[in-house]
Formats: C-alpha cells, structure tokens, sequence
C-alpha cells in the first residue's frame, strides 16, 4: 500500500507490504513512521500480555514508548493528577491511561496500542486526547463510531492479528547494503527476576513491574533505562550514547511523574478554557520552578487563576523517598555506580540489568549502600 509520504514529506514515494493477514487497516492512511510506531507498539503489548496476563497499552513515540502498563486500579491521586473524572474504566482503558501517563508529555499525538478489544470505555479516553492512531486485536461497534470520527475521520485505527508470528531472520537495508540477522525471539518473563543477586527472594507484585520494564526497553532504541513502580513505567531514558545519561534522563522523567501527585501540585487551579495539553504544560513549568526564566515563568502564571505555592528542595526530596517499590531495569550491563549514584537519588529499591561487566562486583556493592535489590537477567535488550 501507499503511503502519505516517508520519514520526511519530500521523501516520496513510500510504500509498505503488508503480510496476509497480519493487519488490518479500518480507518485513515498511515505514514512511515506511523507505521514505524504501530509495528513497535503492538510487539510490546503482545509481548506483556503473554508475560503477565494482564490487559497491557503502550504509548509510543518516534520508535520508542513514551509508556507503558498493565492494567492496575487507578489510585485517586493518579486520577486527579490526569485530569480524569471519577468514571469506571475498562481493563483496556485502564492500561492506556496509566501507559499515557508514564510521560503524558511526550505522549502528545501518540500512536497507542492495546493488547485488548478496543471498548467504548477506552475510546471515549482516546477520543479526549491528542493520539494519531490506535492498534488492537479488535473494535466493538460502540468503539468504532467514536474512533472513525476523531481527527476529522482521519484517525488511523489497525486491527492486527494476535496469531500472527514474523520470519525468524529479519533485514534491513542502509545506504543500499543490506543486513539480516535472528529477530529478537528473547521471552522475558517473571522468572527472570526471581532472586537477587544475594540469594533473597524477589516479590511478585515487583517481578511483574520489573517485566513491565524490561518489556518497554526490549522495543525501545538503546541505550536505554526504564524505572517503573505499580506495573507502569513512569521514566524511559533512550537513545543516549551514555548509560549514565539514559539513567538520568528516566530518573528525572520519574520524579516529574510521582511529583505530578503531590498535593501541591494537585491543589493548581487552572484558568478557565485552558485545554488539557496547556494545564500539561502549566504543570510541567511548574514542577521546574526554581529553572524558569523570567519569560517561562510568566507563561506558567497566565495560565493559571492564582500564584501558587512552589514545592521546596526539601518537600520534593520527602515526597520522592515516600514512594516504596521503585524498580530500574537496564537494557545493557550497568558499566559504573555513577549509574547507581544517580537512582539512589531517585530512591529506587530493585534494579535489574544483564550482568556481565567487568565491574559487577563494585556495581553491586554501590547498590547495596543504598539498600537495593541487584537482579541479574543474563538477557541484553539492544535494539537499533
């Protein structure tokens, strides 16, 4: 089939096969990167479902997830903080909504994938959001109505097929040399984060936010680090050259997440007509108060009805060490404790990487003085 146009407008033409059966286009005309981000999307849901049996949704952005969950109860501080009603939620919905809002930011004009049927109750969610497309097993009528008119009736809705299982070698061509190789067939799955390097027994609500984890990063462009807590992941470093900076980036990512539900936060009150992508920006300023140029500040403040209350050095440092459960995976070995420094801040309790490095035991040793958990996986998840 035809497609809009390549990674870029004038790289025209474009054009993708699609394997018999394997999806299903039911609404509006892709682009490469689209496509790029379906295909991505749907492997990582498929993949998490199978791992835990969980409804799961991924949100997915320029070849890697902006998030990703399984579906948990939402907790009131987490509704509130997505400017969400009080209404009961689908499984499906509910993984999309904690997925979006691992970084709701970056998730602006997502393409959204869910393991599950798309019901009504997820599509009045996308419905509310600025998402480019949506790919699942399936649509109810109900579903469809509401999808087929979002975007002027240009949302791309794919139905693909659960059965459908890819060649094992895979190529690609670059600058007209082609590659192939063995397509990542690696099953993570909760027995991998069994037992900690110390012999201690992990929990199994933990293996299955670590799985969630390692999932997300199995489909994300390396280097790349995730920290997740509750089933959803909450930060994703990708793409960096250095692990230390994947690791910053994801335990920033993290903090803005949890600091997102502290009351000061939740207590913004907002000026009236503001759309939900500007009280998101708002909020971002906001927790970037003591950063804010003269300019930025003034923008955050017109948004908003009064002059808030920042939320202090110390404040934010409590509120952060107040959340139990914090997970990090790594989808290499953790070369250095710099990243281990750097997570310690961010107090996280479990973290699990490959192994293999020259410098486990120091790496190990580094986690220990801040009372985490190591858990070594054997399996290194690069993708590029």
């Amino acid at each position: 089939m035809e497609l809009k146009y390549g990674c870029n407008p004038h790289q025209k033409p474009a054009t993708l096969e699609v394997p018999d059966g394997a999806f299903e286009f039911l609404n509006g005309k892709p682009g490469y990167i689209n496509m790029l981000d379906a295909l991505g999307a749907w492997q990582l849901v498929h993949s998490l479902k199978q791992a835990t049996g969980v409804a799961a949704a991924a949100s997915f952005k320029h070849v890697s997830p902006a998030g990703a969950a399984i579906a948990r109860p939402l907790t009131d501080a987490l509704r509130r903080s997505q400017m969400l009603g009080d209404g009961d939620y689908s499984p499906a919905a509910l993984a999309y909504i904690r997925a979006r809002a691992g970084d709701r930011m970056s998730s602006f004009g997502d393409v959204a994938a869910v393991s599950e049927p798309v019901d009504a109750s997820l599509a009045k969610v996308l419905d509310m959001e600025v998402s480019d497309l949506i790919v699942a097993p399936d649509f109810e009528p109900e579903a469809l109505d509401i999808l087929n008119k979002k975007k002027g009736g240009k949302y791309l809705v794919i139905k693909a097929d659960p059965a459908y299982e890819p060649p094992e070698m895979e190529t690609r061509e670059v600058f007209g040399f082609t590659l192939s190789q063995k397509r990542d067939d690696s099953e993570i799955t909760k027995d991998l984060f069994a037992e900690a390097v110390s012999g201690e027994a992990v929990p199994e609500d933990i293996r299955e936010t670590l799985v969630v984890a390692t999932i997300a990063l199995k489909y994300t462009q390396s280097n790349s680090v995730a920290l997740a807590y509750d089933g959803q992941v909450i930060g994703i470093g990708a793409g960096q050259q250095s692990r230390v900076h994947c690791t910053r980036l994801a335990c920033g990512k993290a903090e803005k997440w949890l600091l997102q539900q502290h009351p000061k936060t939740l207590g913004l009150r907002f000026k009236d007509g503001l759309m939900r992508a500007e009280k998101t920006n708002v909020v971002d300023q906001f927790l970037l108060w003591d950063e804010l140029s003269e300019p930025e500040m003034d923008a955050m403040l017109a948004g908003l009805a009064e002059r808030p209350e920042p939320i202090s050095r110390e404040e934010r440092a409590e509120w952060v060490a107040g959340h139990g459960g914090i997970c990090l995976s790594s989808d290499a070995f953790v070369p250095f404790r710099d990243n281990i420094d750097r997570a310690g801040r961010t107090h996280v309790e479990y973290v699990a990487q490959p192994g293999g490095s020259a410098r486990d035991d120091s790496v190990t040793a580094a986690a220990g003085e801040y009372g985490m958990h190591m858990i070594h996986t054997g399996i290194r998840c690069f993708l590029h």
